[in-house]
C-alpha cells in the first residue's frame, strides 16, 4: 500500500472537520487524557467523517476502542506495545504504524513486520519533552536503508521548508503536528504542506 507522503497529527475531531475537506488523505488522531466513552465517540466520530471524505484515520494508542470500532489503522509508540495485544491487533486485520528513536526500538518494531515505521525527532520539537536528541537527517538516510521496502515516516521538528530534505534523505512520509496547529493559518498552512507533498 503506498501511503499519502503528508501525515499530520491531530488530537481533536475538530482539526479533522478543518483538514479533511482540504483534501488531506492520511490523519492521526492522538487524544490523551479523555474518558473512555468520550475517546470512543470522538474515533467512532473521526473513522466516520474520515471515510466519507476517503481518507485515511490511524488511531494513536487506543487499539482495543480501534479494534472494536473497526479502525483500519492504528498506532503505537514503544510504551504502547509493552500492553497491545499484537496477536489480536493482527488477527482483527489492523494495519500498523510503530514508532522509534533507536536501534533496540527499530529492531523490535521489525520483529512485528510493521505497515510502516516511524522515526523520530528528526528535528527538536516543542510538543513533548523527549529523552532523544534530534536524530537528523542522516539517521533518516540510515533508517531507510534498515527498514528497505517498509514506508517510513518521519516526525518531530518537521516543517514545510523541511519537508523536501527529509524526503530526499529517505523519509517517505513526513509527519507534522505544531507547525499547522499553532500556525496563525492553519488551513493555509495545510494546503501548503499538500503543495509540498504533491
Amino acid at each position: 500500500m503506498t501511503l499519502p507522503r503528508f501525515y499530520p497529527i491531530f488530537d481533536s475531531v475538530q482539526w479533522l472537520e478543518r483538514a479533511l475537506p482540504l483534501g488531506v488523505k492520511l490523519v492521526q488522531l492522538r487524544i490523551k487524557d479523555r474518558p473512555p466513552q468520550d475517546l470512543r465517540a470522538d474515533i467512532r466520530t473521526a473513522l466516520a467523517m474520515t471515510r466519507r471524505y476517503g481518507a485515511t484515520l490511524v488511531v494513536n494508542d487506543h487499539w482495543q476502542i480501534a479494534l472494536e470500532e473497526g479502525a483500519e489503522w492504528l498506532h503505537l509508540g514503544q510504551e504502547d506495545l509493552d500492553t497491545a495485544d499484537m496477536p489480536a491487533i493482527r488477527r482483527a486485520g489492523l494495519n500498523v504504524g510503530l514508532s522509534t528513536h533507536d536501534h533496540a526500538e527499530l529492531d523490535r518494531a521489525l520483529a512485528l513486520s510493521p505497515d510502516y515505521v516511524a522515526l523520530g525527532p528528526v528535528y527538536p520539537t516543542v510538543l513533548k519533552k523527549m529523552k532523544w536528541h534530534q536524530q537528523g537527517l542522516a539517521r533518516v538516510t540510515e533508517w531507510k536503508r534498515l527498514v528497505g521496502d517498509i514506508p517510513l515516516c518521519a516526525i518531530g521538528g518537521m516543517n514545510v521548508e523541511r519537508a523536501q530534505g527529509a524526503f530526499a534523505a529517505g523519509a517517505d512520509i513526513v509527519s507534522v503536528v505544531t507547525d499547522i496547529t499553532l500556525d496563525p493559518d492553519p488551513e493555509g498552512r495545510m494546503r501548503d504542506w499538500l503543495r509540498v507533498c504533491a
